[in-house]
């Protein structure tokens, strides 16, 4: 797959070391959809491929190294925003690591607010099915909770 710049595109073309591979290759080596691929490249967390004289896009080694680090890191529940933050920082090797873990300091924060909000409402449904263990009453505690009168 030879790579050809695109007739008008002023677009940063990554570069690339090693065999050209379509789309759907890099979908599966990364395990990302290809409409998640696309999505990545149209809001710049993945730099836009090579294309094939055919039109095709041609990603490289770099394409799937960085793919495979931003669905690492939504996994990890990092935010796009988040995302990029690593990404600039990983593309400057020279960056310190304080500036890497005070972005996931910053996340794992969240991820603790949103563990006690989670534990929260635990507690909460845990309360409200219990007065619905009965089943056979008219009318729904739950649903009067959820309505305000419970």
């Amino acid at each position: 797959m030879e790579p050809v710049a695109t007739r008008g595109s002023r677009e940063k073309i990554a570069t690339t070391a090693g065999p050209l591979i379509a789309i759907g290759a890099l979908a599966k080596r990364s395990r990302c959809k290809v409409e998640t691929i696309r999505f990545y490249e149209k809001i710049g967390v993945l730099p836009k491929p090579a294309r094939t004289e055919g039109g095709h896009r041609a990603y490289g080694r770099s394409h799937v190294e960085r793919l495979i680090f931003v669905r690492l890191a939504r996994e990890l529940g990092f935010t796009l925003e988040e995302v990029r933050a690593l990404l600039r920082l990983a593309d400057e090797r020279d960056i310190p690591c304080g500036e890497v873990k005070d972005v996931a300091v910053a996340h794992l924060g969240e991820v603790r607010a949103k563990i006690a909000d989670l534990r929260a409402m635990q507690r909460v449904l845990t309360v409200l099915i219990a007065r619905c263990d009965a089943g056979d009453q008219a009318g729904c505690p739950l649903i009067e909770s959820l309505l305000g009168g419970g």
